[in-house]
C-alpha cells in the first residue's frame, strides 16, 4: 500500500482535493512547458528542406540588357621590344600553286620589291614580292604546294631596327588577320607616333633556302637527268626541305618600323595600340551576355513570363566590353545576363563516340 505521504522526486503524490495549492501549480507549469516543446517538435517536417534566406532558385534571371547602338573601334593593347632585323612574313595574294623563284639570301637589303614566287591560279601568275629595305630569309612551304590566299609563303627580316610584339591565342582572334593603324609609345622614350606594319600576324614555320644549283664545267660534256635550276625561273625553284640557312622558327607577332625621326634603342620596351576595325552605328551588348567571341554565338532572349530562349546570332568586332551583333537580334529583344553556357563536348568525343578502347 502506498502512502498518500511518500514522496515521488521533489514532488509528492497527493490524491485529489489533498496537498499544498503551491505542489499543485508547480504541476501545471511543468504540464504547459512539455505541450509547448511537443508543440515545436511538430511544426517542421523531416522531409522539408530549409531554404537559405535572399537565394533565387537556380536558372532564376536576375540581370537584363536591351541592344544599343554606338560607334566602335576594335583597339588591342600589345606589349613589344625593339629587335634588330626582325623576320616577318609575306602572304599569297591569291589561293592556287605556290612555284618559287631561285633565290638566295642577299646581304644588302631590297633597292625595290623583290621578285620571290608566283602563285598560279586558271593559268595566270600571281607575284609575291619581298618589301623595299628587307632581304629574302626563306620559304615557307614546298615548291608546287597549294596554298590559300592570305597564307604565310615566304618569310622576310627587316634591315635595320624594328618593333616586334608577341601575340597570344586570345588576341589573335580580335586582330584576325587585319592591322588598319599601329601607333607606338617607348616606355620612358619617344611616342606617341605611327607604327608602319610589315607582313601577316601569323606564326612563322622555319623558312629555308634552296642549295645554290651547281656551277657547271664548261668543257665538261653534257649531263642527262633532272633539268638544273636556272635563277628566276619559277618553274625550277628546286626543293624547299634545302639549306637550314634560312629564317627560324616564330610564335604569332605583329612586325612594324617606326619613323626615321625616332630614336631607337635595342631591347627598348615599347607599348603598340593596334587598330584592326571600325563599325559605324553598330548593333551591340556586354560580352559578358553573349557566349562565343568570333564568328558564331548566342544569347539568351527573356520572354515577359521570365522564361530564357537561346537563339544564334552573327558575331562582329569588340573593343573587350562590347561586342558587335551583325546577324540574330532586332534590338528590341530583352537579354539575359550571363549569356549561355556552350556545350561541353561528350564523352569520348574523340574516339567518335564509341566509348570503345583505340
Amino acid at each position: 500500500m502506498v502512502s498518500s505521504a511518500e514522496p515521488i522526486g521533489d514532488h509528492r503524490w497527493l490524491p485529489d482535493g489533498e496537498g499544498d495549492p503551491l505542489d499543485r501549480r508547480r504541476l501545471a507549469r511543468l504540464g504547459v512547458v512539455a505541450a509547448a516543446g511537443a508543440l515545436l517538435c511538430g511544426c517542421t517536417s523531416s522531409a522539408e528542406k530549409p531554404t537559405t534566406p535572399g537565394l533565387e532558385p537556380r536558372g532564376t534571371v536576375l540581370t537584363t540588357v536591351q541592344p544599343t547602338r554606338q560607334d566602335l573601334t576594335n583597339t588591342i593593347s600589345l606589349n613589344g621590344k625593339v629587335e634588330i632585323d626582325p623576320v616577318f612574313g609575306i602572304v599569297a595574294p591569291v589561293s592556287g600553286e605556290i612555284r618559287y623563284v631561285n633565290r638566295q639570301p642577299s646581304v644588302k637589303p631590297a633597292t625595290e620589291p623583290l621578285w620571290v614566287g608566283s602563285v598560279w591560279r586558271d593559268g595566270a601568275p600571281n607575284r609575291v614580292y619581298i618589301p623595299t629595305g628587307s632581304t629574302f630569309a626563306g620559304r615557307l612551304m614546298g615548291d608546287h604546294a597549294d596554298v590559300t590566299a592570305g597564307m604565310p609563303v615566304a618569310s622576310a627580316k627587316h634591315a635595320g631596327y624594328g618593333i616586334v610584339a608577341e601575340i597570344d591565342s586570345a588576341q589573335a582572334y580580335r586582330i584576325s588577320g587585319s592591322v588598319q593603324t599601329v601607333r607606338g609609345q617607348i616606355k620612358n622614350g619617344p611616342g606617341p607616333f605611327p607604327c608602319k606594319a610589315l607582313g601577316t600576324i601569323a606564326a612563322l614555320p622555319a623558312g629555308t633556302i634552296p642549295e645554290p644549283p651547281p656551277t657547271t664545267n664548261p668543257s665538261a660534256p653534257p649531263t642527262t637527268g633532272a633539268p638544273q635550276a636556272v635563277a628566276g625561273d619559277p618553274s625550277t625553284g628546286g626543293s624547299a626541305g634545302g639549306s637550314a640557312d634560312g629564317s627560324d622558327a616564330t610564335g604569332m607577332r605583329l612586325v612594324c618600323t617606326a619613323p626615321d625621326t625616332v630614336k631607337l634603342i635595342n631591347g627598348a620596351a615599347v607599348t603598340l595600340d593596334v587598330v584592326t576595325a571600325k563599325a559605324a552605328h553598330a548593333l551591340v551588348l556586354p560580352v559578358e551576355a553573349v557566349a562565343g567571341v568570333q564568328g558564331k554565338g548566342k544569347v539568351d532572349i527573356v520572354g515577359p513570363d521570365r522564361t530564357r530562349k537561346t537563339v544564334d546570332v552573327t558575331l562582329g568586332i569588340t573593343d573587350g566590353k562590347v561586342i558587335e551583333i551583325r546577324k540574330g537580334l532586332k534590338g528590341d529583344e530583352t537579354i539575359a545576363i550571363p549569356g549561355p553556357d556552350l556545350p561541353t563536348a561528350a564523352p569520348n568525343a574523340d574516339q567518335g563516340g564509341s566509348g570503345a578502347p583505340g
